[in-house]
């Protein structure tokens, strides 16, 4: 239990380099001289980043090979190192490499992280995944609670969540260890890729993950600059208001993500990503709209679709540990996640483009298609593991 507690705070510090320049995007934006287009793109090449490292890895199948507290202090000072770069960047080329860098190297974290939780429990899995993922979640949320504290300047941001990544690095290092259950060992074999796509409860359940990341990292990307023309609009200072209130819609997901795991432990993982499919769905469909009657409607929606947008992420993951071969359960989380983050690409790129021509409330629609056909997904994962066809959770 020691090393569980240690493993959920050192993670608290571990992912905040991932959204240190989405945080300072405005910022960054006037200092270069970027379009929301180009703002888009820093985001972006974290996420294509991600992608590379964990196709990466899981061609070599580094997460079941590699000891998980090894790898993940390894890749944790890689992704510091990439994002302290930035502040050397002269301009948006720079920049774009040293986010793809850090990205790459955070594909070495997650992941094995939720591996290693794993080792802790086979009953009561999911809340305890919920807490590494939803630890995952607020420390992506620390970046925008920096900057709404006085305003503080884009560098000093990079540098406190590049220093936060290496304590918990260390701390990861020297407080955790793996658990009691370990996962059998593995070895080097490419296709692995392969017999993790042909296995049908990983494939539905990763189909459900890219519903689910088509709405997620763009809401999570937008948000700020969405929050931050309402409150513009309705007089209000859109600095450090906004950035406080993305502090609040993203870091409540981390709460979200520990009720999801244990309501999906006692009532089933896919009834729970159905109910916040649904809620989330409505959320991204309304929000724009409540937009339009002033600043209180977005916070409370805004409070609401924080939650459910990630309260089912917890679920997929689970299921992966759960229906995957054993001895190839990182293969199969690293390969879940690369193609979910390859999707979220596509939609935080269209998402301002879309803003720029019909406003937000058109723009957030783009993203309610995900939830629906995610919901479609885990009905039939449902139905499958009803019949006994699939292995059905410990619980």
């Amino acid at each position: 239990m020691r090393s569980m507690v240690v493993l959920v705070l050192m993670l608290l510090l571990l992912k905040s380099t991932w959204f240190s320049a989405a945080a300072v995007l405005p910022q960054l934006r006037a200092e270069w001289g970027l379009s929301t287009a180009a703002g888009g793109a820093l985001t972006v090449a974290v996420q294509l980043g991600f992608c590379l490292g964990a196709v990466v890895s899981g061609l070599l199948s580094v997460s079941d090979i590699v000891p998980p507290r090894r790898l993940i202090f390894a890749s944790a000072l890689g992704a510091a190192a990439a994002n302290t770069v930035l502040l050397a960047a002269p301009g948006f080329g720079a920049g774009l490499a040293t986010r793809f860098a850090t990205g790459f190297f955070i594909a070495g974290v997650y992941p094995p992280a939720l591996k290693l939780a794993s080792t802790w429990y086979q009953r009561g899995r999911g809340g305890a995944i919920g807490l590494m993922v939803g630890a995952l979640t607020f420390s992506s949320a620390v970046p925008h609670l920096v900057n709404g504290l006085g305003g503080l300047a884009w560098r000093t941001v990079i540098i406190g969540t590049s220093i936060l990544t290496v304590l918990g690095a260390f701390g990861m290092l020297a407080g955790v260890r793996e658990g009691p259950y370990p996962f059998p060992a593995a070895r080097l074999d490419p296709r692995q890729l392969g017999a993790v796509v042909r296995n049908r409860g990983v494939r539905l359940a990763t189909l459900g993950y890219l519903c689910h990341m088509w709405e997620l990292y763009a809401m999570w990307s937008w948000f700020l600059l969405f929050s931050h023309d309402t409150f513009a609009r309705f007089g209000r200072t859109p600095l450090p208001a906004a950035a406080y209130l993305t502090f609040a819609v993203i870091g409540i997901g981390g709460l979200a993500n520990w009720v999801g795991g244990v309501l999906g432990d006692r009532y089933g993982r896919e009834k729970v990503a159905i109910g916040m499919l649904a809620v989330s769905a409505t959320c991204a469909a309304t929000i724009g709209l409540g937009a339009e009657l002033g600043v209180w409607p977005v916070v409370l929606i805004g409070l609401v679709w924080g939650f459910s947008v990630v309260g089912d992420s917890v679920q997929f993951s689970t299921l992966v540990t759960e229906l995957a071969d054993q001895s190839y359960v990182g293969t199969a989380l690293t390969l879940q996640m690369a193609l979910g983050f390859g999707v979220t690409g596509i939609t935080i790129w269209i998402v301002p483009a879309i803003q720029a021509v019909a406003g937000w409330t058109v723009a957030f629609l783009l993203l309610v298609p995900g939830p629906l056909l995610g919901i479609v997904v885990m009905r039939r994962l449902l139905h499958a593991r009803t019949e006994d066809r699939l292995p059905v959770a410990v619980g």
